[in-house]
């Protein structure tokens, strides 16, 4: 018999930002790879049953920040759940720095696909996030692969609310459209097996 456990209330700054909210993709046959997980924050919260529609596992939480991010990754493969694409939309909590963008890579290892979507910056436009994980994609092009949601969405007002940053209808839509391309994007083990194979 198990002796109940007390659950601690959630500190006042987190019951603000609210619980994590998941979704995910209908059952479908014949799929090639798992649906990709994507891992966000409140932006990404506008948008969860367009991004499960678009055939994405999602994750997301109001005031994550990239710390979380990697925590929910570590957690998902120390499970043996963590796809083999990993979409990050993170950063309008805080900044992201380099060298959490290489831990994600390590928790991803060599054989998953680490996807990045710029994050915009309140009152729209890129801002050091966008640099950084663009300077990363150009340098780990096998490994990492961008989705540039800052230049997608440029001068799209009518996608966001007043803060330039968070998502409308359209908006949401247009978000789980981008985020969709990364269905199509192969891990890295699986493309040298492509090439590979074309080569003999």
């Amino acid at each position: 018999m198990f002796a109940p456990t007390l659950a601690m209330p959630p500190r006042p700054a987190e019951a603000a930002c609210g619980g994590v909210r998941t979704a995910y993709p209908a059952k479908k046959e014949g799929r090639r790879f798992a649906p990709p997980l994507a891992i966000g924050d409140s932006v990404m919260l506008g948008a969860v049953p367009q991004l499960a529609r678009q055939g994405l596992a999602v994750n997301a939480r109001g005031c994550r920040q990239m710390d979380e991010g990697l925590a929910v990754m570590k957690r998902r493969r120390g499970a043996g759940t963590l796809p083999s694409r990993a979409v990050v939309a993170l950063g309008a909590n805080w900044s992201i720095r380099h060298r959490q963008l290489r831990a994600a890579m390590a928790i991803a290892g060599p054989r998953r696909l680490l996807v990045l979507v710029t994050p915009r910056e309140p009152g729209g436009g890129a801002g050091y996030d966008a640099r950084v994980m663009r300077q990363v994609a150009r340098r780990f092009p096998r490994r990492v692969r961008l989705l540039d949601w800052v230049r997608h969405s440029r001068g799209r007002l009518g996608w966001f609310a007043g803060d330039g940053l968070h998502l409308s209808r359209s908006g949401a839509r247009a978000f789980a459209r981008l985020l969709g391309r990364s269905k199509r994007m192969e891990p890295p083990v699986s493309a040298r097996r492509r090439r590979a194979a074309a080569h003999g």
